[in-house]
């Protein structure tokens, strides 16, 4: 329905490409073509800027819904100029009026087209950096640029189908708050990151969770150092948000080594009061034996210039005192390995665990898709930095299962690059977790887990 829309909407601008062809061959007073060419013009140009998208849509959906629409008929108006170039060959036109009118052509239908990409751009987050890269240097190849462009279009029309799907989702169960716990979420981050919301670690996952009723804050600890340094900073944390809601406890979701500064915190600084359950995503509870294959290999002058320039660079950007060596350390086979046989589980906290894996070494980009191959003799499967052994911890764990394959990266299982996968909605995938712990009423202590 939008597409014929779309193409009677379009066949003014259609009309003004055409200007010098209709010129020659509409015999009417050449006041009166000037006027209508005037019209024509002014109505193109409205149609360009003017809103296309969906009444009621978000402002970034309904952004893309217009960039799509509008694209949509760029190419589509591409298709028909193309055959009316052909049919005009056969007419009393000579060679430079065609010449006049296919420059026109190509000039307003790009123009048209640009418009859309703009829009998309501004509000897209599923376009590839590698398509804007080649529609920069194919833009004005006719035919080619048509490819580019129904590219955009059909990427744009996928991301605006699945965020308002979304959008209606959290509307219609917007009442119900199905993500409103007893205790608040405390999100707590893995190494190399810092909790940033300009650029949120998390992805759009809290977004998601707060709009379903959910009481979300973070970690807050330093990118990189010792788990028992990261620990002490994840304690304080849980204290502040516990003094700032007056809530008795916290759930902690905790990705990647932020699941073992966690433990730790629980174990050992007497947080176990204080968290009522810990959900760890992607976390390598057994170490990553390919982090003591890599240290045995490169020298420790290398690692030394590393933990230089990496703790200088995140000094600059927040960090006290981070320590990347140290960090990554703590992430070998041999030291969770100790850190397991120190830390047994609290009873008064109920432990669960997620885990994923990548199908490939296309399932993910640079770092993560060296990771996954320096992994693989290590283990069945793994995301690039965590084996599904070392992932899977304690008696309530479980496998994402994604059909196809891609699978689900160490990056994915936090929204990382924001993308939207196929059979995969990381966002739904959060809101499921903490669904189940709006329903965990913790009245008896947890029987006690030991490390297998």
């Amino acid at each position: 329905m939008k597409k014929i829309r779309g193409t009677f909407l379009s066949i003014p601008v259609l009309l003004l490409a055409n200007a010098p062809a209709l010129w020659k061959l509409i015999d009417i007073n050449s006041l009166l073509k000037t006027l209508i060419i005037i019209l024509l013009a002014l109505y193109t140009l409205v149609f360009m800027l003017k809103s296309h998208g969906r009444r009621g849509s978000h402002g970034k959906i309904r952004r893309l819904d217009s960039g799509a629409f509008v694209l949509g008929c760029g190419v589509l108006q591409s298709v028909i100029q193309f055959i009316i170039v052909i049919v005009l060959c056969f007419t009393k036109l000579n060679g430079w009026r065609l010449l006049a009118n296919a420059l026109c052509a190509y000039a307003i239908t790009t123009l048209l087209c640009l418009s859309g990409i703009v829009r998309i751009a501004a509000s897209a987050r599923q376009v590839k950096i590698l398509w804007y890269v080649i529609l920069l240097f194919t833009w004005y190849i006719p035919l080619v640029n048509c490819i580019v462009f129904r590219k955009f279009y059909k990427a744009a029309r996928s991301e605006y189908y699945f965020e308002q799907a979304k959008l209606d989702l959290d509307a219609a169960r917007k009442e119900n708050e199905i993500c409103k716990t007893k205790y608040p979420i405390l999100m707590v981050h893995g190494i190399f990151f810092r909790d940033w919301q300009v650029i949120n670690y998390w992805g759009r996952v809290p977004n998601e969770l707060i709009r379903n009723g959910a009481e979300v804050y973070y970690g807050k600890q330093q990118s990189a150092n010792k788990v028992s340094v990261s620990a002490t900073e994840v304690a304080e944390r849980i204290k502040e948000v516990i003094a700032e809601t007056g809530a008795e406890k916290v759930n902690i979701i905790a990705h990647s080594k932020g699941g073992l500064d966690s433990r730790y915190a629980i174990s050992h600084l007497g947080m176990d009061k204080y968290v009522a359950t810990l959900t760890t995503i992607n976390t390598p509870h057994y170490g990553c034996k390919f982090v003591d294959m890599l240290l045995e290999k490169i020298p420790e002058s290398i690692q030394g210039f590393v933990d230089r320039k990496y703790n200088k660079l995140f000094t600059a950007l927040g960090d006290k005192g981070p320590s990347f060596l140290d960090g990554v350390y703590d992430l070998t086979y041999k030291n969770c390995s100790e850190l397991n046989a120190s830390t047994p589980d609290s009873r008064l906290v109920s432990y669960r665990s997620v885990m994923s894996k990548m199908n490939s070494i296309r399932s993910a980009g640079f770092p993560l898709n060296i990771g996954y191959l320096l992994n693989k003799p290590y283990g069945k499967g793994n995301d690039g930095l965590v084996t599904v052994e070392s992932g899977l911890y304690g008696e309530n764990s479980k496998m994402i299962e994604h059909r196809g394959k891609r699978g689900i990266s160490h990056g994915d299982v936090i929204d990382l690059f924001r993308e939207n996968i196929k059979d995969f909605d990381v966002r739904e995938f959060y809101v499921d977790i903490v669904k189940e712990l709006s329903l965990i009423h913790i009245s008896e202590p947890t029987r006690r887990r030991g490390i297998s």
